[in-house]
């Protein structure tokens, strides 16, 4: 694998949680490494302890717990998993229905840290009846999404080659197969010939190419031209979590070459 001296990144879709984007002079060795790292390795916060002092609910103790941890919380970029022995956020739940029946929700959580808090306050947690309530302590630590799933910080982290469409206007009948066929309707008829809009959108199904009856329509993927998509639990921002993805991949590299360094060392002596 040959690495590319100059890597373009160019902005397609943009906002907090999600970022859609081309990679230029990359191939897709690299691509599926920063997918992978997106999914399995980027530290972030998620309640894994949990101690419960009173829980009269429908829900058993265990289920409460696992509900806790599902629960997406705000995490800052500059931790890393060296840090995850050293902090452990509290955050505590006393609720209880006294004159009638109600919904617990994520907001009802309160954290020690006002940075660390659930992404979002309106994720149910249980219904309480009357009568009922809930007291207990969690605690947020770091941890990463190969270890469990309530750790991944995307949940959508895909790319695809750069489409690209050729139509032969020498060979092409009109016949309009191949518009027909076309799921993402990125293929129209314009007066006398075929054009094609979105192009980004192709999915590069060949649907088109199959239906042309006189193989006028080519489509390929451009491996050094990766349009990638992620999508954030909010836990970060999309932009946050591929600049750790990248961060994850140096600090590999750099290990690894420390390693090589140490045999070397050795195979000197």
């Amino acid at each position: 694998m040959i690495l590319p001296e100059k890597i373009d990144i160019k902005i397609l879709e943009k906002n907090e949680n999600f970022m859609k984007f081309i990679i230029s002079n990359i191939n897709p060795v690299i691509a599926n490494t920063i997918r992978r790292i997106l999914i399995s390795e980027i530290p972030i916060f998620a309640i894994d302890d949990v101690i419960i002092l009173e829980n009269t609910s429908i829900l058993n103790d265990e289920i409460l717990a696992h509900r806790l941890g599902l629960i997406p919380l705000k995490s800052d970029p500059a931790y890393s998993l060296k840090d995850r022995d050293k902090i452990a956020i509290r955050l505590s739940l006393n609720v209880s229905a006294d004159e009638d029946k109600r919904t617990i929700y994520s907001g009802d959580l309160v954290s020690d840290d006002p940075h660390i808090v659930p992404v979002y306050k309106n994720i149910p947690i249980v219904k309480l009846e009357r009568g009922q309530k809930i007291v207990l302590e969690a605690y947020a630590k770091l941890g990463v999404g190969k270890e469990h799933a309530k750790w991944q910080a995307v949940s959508t982290a895909t790319y695809k080659y750069k489409p690209k469409i050729t139509i032969d206007l020498k060979k092409c009948e009109i016949c309009g197969d191949c518009v027909r066929v076309c799921p993402k309707n990125i293929l129209f008829l314009d007066k006398d010939k075929i054009e094609i809009k979105n192009e980004m959108e192709c999915n590069l199904c060949e649907a088109c190419i199959e239906a042309c009856p006189v193989k006028a329509i080519k489509v390929i993927g451009d491996e050094e031209n990766i349009i990638f998509t992620i999508e954030t639990t909010g836990s970060l921002s999309a932009e946050d979590a591929f600049y750790k993805s990248i961060e994850v991949i140096r600090e590999k590299v750099n290990q690894f070459v420390e390693e090589l360094k140490k045999i070397r060392k050795g195979e000197n002596k």
